[in-house]
């Protein structure tokens, strides 16, 4: 399992995940790090997720996308539960069985910036499952915007 080091908070602080305005994330979810959706060729970007063996907790579990688009996730899951993955996508959730040392994949479209929760709904996990979230980079369109004043911007 992931600790939180100087480097993982450094991480977090840069892509402005712990101050007003951007989220709180950094402090909310015990989380097992933060990784980055890599593009390919193609545009298509790509992120591996695994669940730890008796950790709860999925690795990473805060996974930032540097701007929408098309997310082939690879789940893994390592530990000697049954999991699940309730993934967002726009226009449908995608929902992916994870028995026992298995794997699977899962495709997500988020076309737009944000914070995206993802979780695996099977089971209570201690009181409180396993969450995390997909950050989507950037901003959002001009014809999207609400009509209200600036905010501070880093």
């Amino acid at each position: 399992m992931a600790t939180v080091t100087r480097e993982l908070s450094a991480l977090i602080s840069d892509i402005g995940l712990d101050r007003q305005n951007k989220a709180t994330l950094g402090r909310l979810l015990t989380h097992g790090g933060l990784g980055h959706a890599e593009v390919g060729r193609n545009g298509k970007m790509r992120a591996q997720i695994r669940i730890e063996p008796d950790q709860l907790i999925w690795d990473p579990s805060i996974l930032v996308m540097p701007h929408g688009g098309d997310l082939e996730l690879e789940l893994l899951n390592d530990d000697t539960n049954t999991h699940c993955a309730l993934l967002p996508s726009n226009g449908d959730s995608r929902w992916i069985w994870l028995p026992v040392y298995s794997r699977g994949k899962a495709t997500i479209n988020l076309d737009g910036p944000g914070y995206y929760w993802f979780s695996s709904n099977v089971g209570n996990d201690e009181g409180r499952g396993l969450f995390g979230a997909i950050v989507v980079l950037g901003d959002v369109p001009p014809e999207a915007r609400l009509d209200r004043p600036e905010q501070p911007r880093p």
